[in-house]
């Protein structure tokens, strides 16, 4: 795994460019067509050998089904800080996302985009620093607030940071707790929300994330068996 060679090693270095490259995200932009290919990212850590493992899983949009998946493994790239998780995961993500045959029209992380303090999480970074477009789908709502959305599949209720809305809580199955939902780069949040829908025809959480968390653990246990 190779880390860029700008790549910030210490939280200055990572805040100020996250403050450089926060203002290039773009929240406008449409779902995926029907046809595109939309792929999905995850990670695993090994914190005693200090390894991460990163997955990338490229899906047809209109059947779910694998298209093609690649891993990364190598060194943990930079120390866990609050608000600053990219800067851990981005460079195995990046070299998984290079060994897929086939660019993807989007990327779902699992984690945040302008759900973020500084409006620049994993989903916005990788967004920026590709071109991609790209979605957070998150499991928890970090540190914002929102009020419980309707039971229903495909209820939805924003998620507020400081009177902002920064993404929604979005049920994909009836009566089981959202998921957060947040713009990356280069997609509209409702888009984003109706994506998130068509990638979880059955469980909570999207097939991308699903396959890639499962490929990524593999990865990691067989390289640190």
């Amino acid at each position: 795994m190779t880390v860029p060679a700008d790549w910030p090693t210490d939280e200055a270095g990572a805040l100020a460019q996250q403050q450089r490259l926060r203002p290039m995200v773009s929240a406008t932009g449409p779902a995926p067509a029907s046809g595109s290919l939309v792929a999905g990212v995850d990670v695993a850590y090994d914190d005693e050998r200090d390894v991460v493992a990163a997955a990338a899983v490229l899906l047809d949009y209109d059947t779910l089904e694998l298209v093609d998946q690649a891993t990364a493994v190598g060194p943990v790239a930079f120390p866990y800080l609050p608000g600053l998780l990219a800067f851990r995961e981005l460079p195995a993500v990046l070299e998984a996302l290079d060994g897929l045959g086939r660019v993807p029209d989007l990327v779902v992380c699992d984690g945040y985009g302008l759900a973020h303090p500084r409006r620049l999480g994993l989903a916005s970074h990788l967004g920026v620093h590709t071109g991609l477009r790209t979605i957070g789908v998150a499991k928890n709502p970090f540190t914002f607030t929102y009020e419980p959305p309707g039971p229903e599949r495909g209820a939805w209720s924003p998620l507020v940071d400081s009177g902002e809305e920064v993404g929604r809580a979005v049920r994909t199955r009836q009566g089981v707790k959202p998921v957060f939902v947040s713009v990356g780069h280069r997609i509209g949040l409702a888009e984003a929300v109706e994506t998130t829908l068509k990638l979880t025809p059955s469980f909570r959480l999207p097939e991308t994330t699903r396959r890639a968390d499962s490929l990524c653990r593999r990865a990691l246990a067989a390289a640190t068996a």
